[in-house]
């Protein structure tokens, strides 16, 4: 991912809370726009980047599970 998108999601980000945050992972899941995969790929990148190793297992084996059907 070129980083100059990452800077660019990112500063239309600052200062978000929680909520808001929920709010446009929800709005770029339901809409289903492939544009918007690269804002939630940072958004998983910058939470992997603070997470500790017990929450990336718990992610990965929950994307596991999802994806074993």
């Amino acid at each position: 991912m070129d980083f100059q998108i990452r800077q660019a999601i990112t500063a239309n980000v600052l200062g978000s809370d929680a909520a808001e945050f929920k709010d446009i992972v929800n709005d770029a899941i339901s809409r289903g726009e492939e544009h918007l995969l690269p804002g939630l790929g940072v958004f998983l990148e910058t939470w992997w980047q603070a997470s500790t190793e017990d929450d990336r297992t718990h992610f990965a084996e929950k994307l596991a599970q999802k994806f074993a059907n």
